[in-house]
């Protein structure tokens, strides 16, 4: 089990009394040293002047920062072969499932706090599954719930676990993911959420000796998604693979940061996220903070994010952070760009008889299509480009080359 440390909170409260104001939990230099856990008190509500806070729109997200959770999470329609255990497991129980860390922000901590229950997914020992797992959420509720998953695969078995996200929510999401001793594990989801939502998301990886866990995060809809992925090595010699693809509208706040932790020796690390931005006020972010320990002799590990901007008026930040404390590494390295079109790629297909609409199209597909192509999973491979063709079809930036 990976260990984490919880953090005190002694003051009791009186019925009608505030809360005394609590002096801020500072942030310390190095991503190891963040503290972790699972009680909101011990993380003041954030100013936006947190770095961890300082790209995330407040006023947007405050629903979610609040203590009073009355909503209903949004329900489930699951899809699994037999060998699958699907069970839920109530509130009373959260002390055994914290098997994949502590929670490092207000968001996840209040998440923590206020689910009522965890879906639990377990793929039995030695299993290879030919289907994959499917898991549609629809929200229809107006206030803010949270939610908790835990997808156990367990020694030397293969699983794809897909979790689809849709309707209208504020939702507050906690999904941990498991990957014992020589297992193999896909794990997929979408954000089609209406233009109204709000969603943050905290994903927790662990890898044990040998495990080799893929995790593609696709971010299509909502007003103000905010995910965040940990990913940790239990024992040496895991392999975590880390994709992302955003499409980001006018108005609409997609924010990716992810952690990973290479405190075990001989682990592998790769992370690419694309992403393309058309509209005014469209704003994307992503932090990508890798650690490599002191005892993480023999790491490797190299993280990617693009950007493309199609119109005028959209912004993304993107920034790496590599954090070494051991010399005796395989390899490490981070790439970060952000640019418009590619003038040689639209002149070449152009100058072959393609219409300036079209080739524009034909590069934002091929932009993607290498990452979606990773995914394995055909129906949701052959769904996110149809998708993302609507998403070019429903505005005239790219017809009318405003670029």
């Amino acid at each position: 089990m990976t260990e984490y440390t919880v953090l005190p909170d002694n003051q009791e409260l009186t019925p009608g009394v505030a809360r005394p104001q609590q002096k801020p939990v500072k942030p310390s230099g190095s991503r190891a040293e963040r503290p972790t856990s699972f009680s909101s008190a011990d993380f003041p509500l954030p100013t936006g002047r947190e770095e961890e806070w300082r790209f995330t729109p407040m006023k947007r997200i405050r629903p979610l920062m609040e203590e009073n959770y009355e909503g209903e999470v949004p329900a489930a329609q699951i899809q699994a072969p037999d060998d699958v255990s699907v069970s839920y497991l109530d509130c009373s129980h959260a002390p055994q499932l914290a098997l994949a860390g502590g929670p490092q922000d207000r968001t996840s901590a209040l998440a923590w706090e206020n689910w009522k229950e965890t879906m639990m997914i377990e793929v039995p020992a030695r299993t290879e599954l030919d289907t994959p797992v499917i898991v549609k959420m629809t929200g229809t509720h107006e206030r803010p719930a949270a939610g908790s998953t835990l997808i156990h695969v367990k020694e030397q078995s293969s699983a794809i676990v897909v979790l689809e996200h849709y309707g209208h929510a504020l939702y507050n999401e906690t999904v941990q993911i498991i990957a014992d001793a020589g297992s193999k594990v896909t794990v997929v989801t979408t954000q089609e959420w209406d233009e109204s939502s709000i969603h943050a998301a905290n994903y927790r990886i662990t890898a044990a000796k040998d495990a080799e866990v893929k995790h593609i995060v696709v971010t299509l809809g909502g007003d103000l998604v905010r995910i965040c992925t940990d990913a940790r090595f239990s024992e040496p010699g895991a392999n975590v693979e880390l994709l992302g693809l955003y499409f980001t509208d006018a108005g609409q706040h997609h924010e990716h940061r992810l952690f990973v932790d290479h405190s075990k020796p001989n682990c592998v690390s790769r992370v690419t996220y694309k992403g393309a931005l058309q509209g005014k006020n469209a704003h994307a972010v992503w932090v990508g903070d890798v650690l490599i320990g002191k005892e993480g002799f023999g790491t490797d590990t190299y993280e990617l994010n693009r950007n493309l901007v199609l119109s005028e008026g959209a912004r993304a930040d993107s920034v790496p952070n590599l954090e070494i404390e051991n010399g005796e590494i395989v390899g490490a390295g981070h790439a970060s760009a952000t640019g418009r079109f590619d003038d040689e790629q639209l002149f070449y297909l152009r100058a072959r008889g393609i219409p300036e609409v079209d080739a524009r199209r034909l590069v934002v597909l091929g932009f993607f299509g290498e990452l979606i192509n990773q995914i394995g999973v055909p129906e949701v491979d052959e769904h996110l480009m149809e998708k993302i063709e609507e998403e070019l079809m429903m505005t005239g930036q790219i017809a009318a080359g405003t670029v």
